[in-house]
């Protein structure tokens, strides 16, 4: 089989990788689309993201869909020829966290293509994968590999609403345009939100946020003081989605956030500096963010019943042989929001 490995920052291969038979409990999959996400973009450009730095070269991809090719021991609820999204998270199930409900930090994950352990976890963009079963969820009749492989970021939107709490009739704030701030816009919308307003430094992206629901659009470079309004009376949003990792964009979050409000952290960034004492003066709650666990199913039906369509974020889908231009067009935010692979 084929699949697309990251040697080093701007060494990307397709190579041709010996295919695996399915253990007990595990089936093997036949990969048919696969979404760039920033996290395999910061591989490709920098080599890696923080602390996080390929050591051994790695297959990316982690939001994949395809068809159950093979069946290992002990699988009696998939068949071969089922659609299904693939959950690129495996938590241990025996840790404190797990234990306690929050397999999303589980202290000894498994998250496909992920250079965190060593040896590195091995990603999804590959002609043919083998996982746990429980990891492969059904698709409905009919749905698309091109729809469900937008699942796990969706999840990850999912995740954040549900650290900002209830959004019916909530006025929200979403920073940065790029595809998770736009699904985030989505989710908002879906949730009930009665207005949303949505920053990026270019106006390009900002296109796709209105196609998503945004409400009003800003581009902070073209107008740096358009927000200056909302900032009046002490601040007028319920909840902020800050998905840029810019510590201008969260210090401009916090004075135009209501007393009382909530700012969800989804983007990653560098330390920044905060305006602790209008943090503490308005009472507004910080919150962190990190990626899902039991959202993902549901992602999966809100985007077989059309709750949610991201297709408006699907700039191009390319082959698997034109990868290193897949990679490259994915990080043009000028000229891209999201890019899939088709294996």
């Amino acid at each position: 089989m084929r699949a697309v490995v990251i040697h080093a920052a701007k060494d990307l291969r397709v190579e041709a990788r010996a295919p695996a038979e399915p253990g007990p409990g595990q089936v093997r999959i036949r990969i048919r689309a696969g979404g760039i996400c920033g996290s395999d973009l910061h591989y490709y450009q920098h080599g890696g993201f923080g602390a996080v730095r390929l050591r051994e070269p790695m297959v990316l991809g982690h939001e994949v869909a395809g068809e159950v090719e093979a069946l290992g021991e002990g699988v009696a609820d998939l068949a071969p020829g089922v659609a299904v999204a693939v959950n690129p998270s495996l938590p241990c199930g025996a840790c404190r966290y797990c234990l306690a409900g929050r397999p999303n930090h589980c202290l000894d994950m498994r998250f496909y293509g992920s250079a965190m352990r060593l040896p590195h976890v091995q990603g999804g963009f590959s002609e043919t994968l083998v996982c746990e079963a429980a990891r492969a969820v059904p698709l409905p009749e009919g749905m698309d590999t091109t729809l469900a492989a937008f699942a796990e970021p969706l999840s990850v939107c999912l995740h954040a609403a549900k650290q900002a709490g209830p959004l019916m009739g909530a006025r929200v704030l979403v920073t940065g345009a790029g595809p998770i701030g736009t699904l985030a816009v989505a989710v908002a919308r879906h949730a009930g939100a009665r207005e949303i307003v949505v920053t990026d430094l270019l106006s390009a992206p900002l296109l796709t946020a209105r196609r998503m629901g945004a409400d009003r659009t800003v581009a902070v470079a073209e107008d740096p003081d358009a927000l200056r309004g909302y900032a009046l009376d002490k601040g007028h949003f319920d909840v902020v989605f800050e998905a840029s990792g810019s510590a201008a964009a969260l210090r401009t979050a916090i004075e135009v956030a209501r007393p009382g409000a909530t700012i969800v952290q989804l983007g990653l960034g560098g330390d920044a500096a905060l305006p602790l004492s209008a943090l503490v003066a308005k009472e507004i709650a910080l919150r962190g963010t990190f990626r899902f666990q039991e959202e993902f199913p549901l992602a999966v039906e809100l985007l077989a019943r059309g709750a949610i369509d991201p297709m408006p974020l699907l700039t191009a889908r390319l082959p698997l042989e034109e990868a290193v231009a897949a990679f490259e067009l994915a990080g043009d935010r000028s000229r891209a929001m999201k890019v899939q692979l088709a294996f």
